[in-house]
């Protein structure tokens, strides 16, 4: 039985983003795929966070609501709910770290949930998407990208 994974035809994990879904390029969130979800997940979310930004853990993008049977998101797709990010928005914002400041990873955190979240309302920010899922995640899976400005 296959295990539940994350992967992107854009970059291999631990590699480079490719520059179109960073801050000097396009701003575009990268495809997605994923195999091997639980059969008893029914639904699955997301967040991407920068670990290595200056003021701490940064969140670029938080996703709910995603179908199990999906399989994935294509480049650019605006996925069924978003939570807002660390610059205030909703949806994606590309990884943009400070000039100089070295390596950055972008860590993308795939859950498997035994739950819709439907109480979680639009704009929610990471705090209340840790809050929702807790004790709800069936299995998880990560892909991490770089980038260095």
């Amino acid at each position: 039985m296959s295990a539940f994974a994350l992967r992107s035809p854009a970059f291999e994990d631990g590699a480079p983003l490719p520059r179109r879904h960073t801050c000097e390029g396009e701003d575009v969130s990268p495809a997605l795929e994923w195999i091997a979800p639980p059969a008893e997940a029914r639904s699955l979310a997301m967040v991407v966070e920068d670990p290595d930004a200056p003021g701490g853990t940064f969140t670029h993008w938080l996703v709910c609501g995603i179908e199990p049977e999906a399989r994935g998101l294509a480049e650019g797709e605006r996925p069924p709910l978003e939570g807002r990010n660390d610059f205030r928005r909703r949806g994606w914002r590309a990884p943009c770290p400070p000039r100089g400041h070295g390596p950055h990873r972008y860590v993308f955190r795939l859950v498997a949930l035994d739950a819709m979240l439907k109480d979680l309302a639009r704009g929610a920010v990471a705090r209340d998407v840790d809050e929702a899922v807790s004790g709800h995640v069936l299995a998880a899976a990560e892909l991490t990208g770089t980038f260095e400005r």
